[in-house]
């Protein structure tokens, strides 16, 4: 099935700047206590859930992916660019990257106990956020857990240039309430949620939101059929 029309320049952008993305973001979360205390409350329910591995969707050049493997968590990375699943393996070689889209999961009904969407969703369009959420559903087993990090607000910003390379990319700006909306639609139920005011590098505030998965499904499970096949969880090295 043709894949969705966001994707490709969004794969060919992510590609272009993979390298000096890596490097400029790489002690990022240095600086930022309240994400990392998100991530650290993510890891501990995880751990005590005891339901299976966490797959970072989005994980782009890996640097989330570390720390949550730091943080005790058996973590391994997806991304849909091959230049920046290059860059993960090259920069963390003792964890497990490989390419794909969370629109089409090619992982085990329940087979996670915790997904990572680290602002891997601020490229795709609202009304298109029903897919990957219905798709993180239905890979986490019962009882694990979502963190999701989004920009918080609304509308969409157009970029033609990032990291010092051309690039062809809507960023989206979500009000929490609309996130977690979706995600009780698609049969998870909110567990925490936090928004900061914009640092210094930062145009807008910040949003994370931690959820459960749940039995009911309603609009997750309308769009369960999307065409899978082109995400697999990575061999372990």
């Amino acid at each position: 099935m043709t894949e969705p029309s966001y994707l490709p320049p969004t794969r060919a952008s992510y590609d272009t700047v993979a390298g000096d993305y890596a490097e400029l973001l790489r002690d990022e979360l240095a600086r930022k206590p309240f994400d990392r205390a998100m991530l650290a409350a993510f890891a501990e329910l995880v751990r005590d859930a005891g339901v299976g591995p966490v797959a970072d969707l989005g994980c782009g050049p890996g640097r989330v992916t570390a720390h949550l493997d730091g943080l005790g968590i058996d973590a391994f990375g997806i991304d849909l660019s091959p230049g920046m699943v290059a860059v993960a393996r090259r920069m963390y070689p003792g964890l497990r990257f490989g390419e794909g889209s969370m629109t089409a999961l090619d992982l085990t009904d329940g087979s996670l106990g915790g997904a990572l969407a680290w602002y891997s969703t601020v490229h795709t369009p609202p009304e298109d956020l029903p897919v990957p959420f219905a798709e993180f559903h239905r890979a986490l087993a019962p009882g694990g857990y979502l963190l999701i990090a989004f920009k918080a607000g609304d509308g969409r910003v157009r970029l033609e240039e990032a990291y010092g390379h051309p690039v062809s990319l809507d960023v989206y700006r979500f009000p929490p309430d609309q996130v977690a909306g979706l995600l009780g639609l698609a049969g998870f139920e909110e567990v925490a949620r936090l928004v900061r005011e914009a640092d210094a590098r930062e145009k807008t505030p910040q949003g994370f939101l931690i959820a459960r998965k749940t039995a009911r499904r309603t609009v997750g499970q309308a769009v369960r059929g999307t065409a899978r096949g082109t995400v697999r969880e990575p061999e372990r090295t």
